[in-house]
């Protein structure tokens, strides 16, 4: 969908110099640890416990950090973050739905060549070249690794005290995220019951048998297909090719075009809109609250 290039682009121009200074600031914090209990926590919320962790999988050690309810069992949450992976922005995206009810694993999906926070935030991203320091990780995470990593995350969720297994598990993802959520839910349809992309790139894939809209055929999950509206202006036919998809594989999917730029619901991003953020966020908690 979303042409990576243009958008480092259109992100330096998006952003005034005062923004881009006050988001570089946050440059300064120290990158992510890894292994049990080293979760860079910033700002540990009331009521949630919080922790880095790592475990391993078919292809490796992986490292994300998991946040939860202090109390109780809850439905556990698979979060796919975008190309600039674990950081800040997201640890807290991830504490906002914890504080929901839900046990959420950030994951890190560049765990193969690096370990932890890359980047302090979008901006960072962007200054440090982001785009081609990540091409070689990136370059990893076809749908087969994918599904292999959701695997051994449904698994580690499962083994973990306070998640409910007798409730299905959720994903979400943005931008790169967003596909990975499929990807998910295809590879463990008995356990992943929701899946929600959000400005997910990638979605339609016609030349790839394992585009995200050719395995739905797999998935036992309700989807919310958030579109941006410069993604959808820029290939206009895809959300109905997924949407036809889904309809064919029994799945259903609200597939839905936001008014707002790719990028929109991560709060360190230039395209960062609060109002469609804010849907977002209750259209997810209303998928979690049907499907979970």
């Amino acid at each position: 969908m979303c042409d990576e290039a243009k958008l480092g682009e259109w992100a330096r121009t998006a952003l005034s110099r005062r923004q881009f200074g006050a988001l570089s600031g946050a440059a300064a914090v120290a990158a992510c640890a890894s292994g049990e209990g080293a979760g860079n926590a910033q700002n540990t919320v009331p009521g949630l416990t919080e922790r880095g962790v790592n475990f391993e999988t078919a292809d490796g050690r992986l490292d994300g950090f998991f946040v939860q309810p202090e109390k109780g069992n809850h439905p556990g949450v698979i979060l796919w973050p975008d190309i600039a992976s674990i950081r800040e922005a997201k640890r807290n995206m991830a504490r906002r739905l914890a504080g929901e009810g839900y046990a959420v694993l950030v994951v890190n999906p560049y765990y193969r060549d690096v370990t932890g926070e890359q980047f302090a935030d979008f901006a960072t991203f962007i200054s440090d070249g982001g785009f081609k320091k990540v091409g070689p990780w990136r370059a990893k995470l076809d749908a087969a690794a994918i599904m292999r990593d959701a695997e051994a995350s449904v698994d580690w969720l499962d083994r973990q005290k306070g998640v409910d297994q007798a409730q299905g598990i959720g994903t979400q993802g943005y931008c790169m995220g967003g596909p990975f959520t499929i990807w998910s839910a295809a590879a463990v349809p008995s356990r992943i019951k929701a899946a929600a992309s959000f400005h997910g790139g990638g979605l339609v894939r016609e030349d790839n048998p394992m585009s995200p809209h050719k395995v739905l055929d797999k998935v036992d999950a309700a989807l919310l297909i958030a579109v941006a509206q410069n993604d959808d202006a820029q290939d206009p036919q895809a959300k109905e090719v997924f949407a036809a998809a889904a309809e064919a594989a029994g799945v259903p999917a609200k597939v839905e075009v936001y008014p707002a730029d790719h990028g929109w619901m991560v709060p360190d991003s230039p395209a960062y809109d609060a109002a469609a953020a804010a849907k977002g966020e209750a259209e997810l908690l209303a998928l979690y609250r049907q499907a979970l």
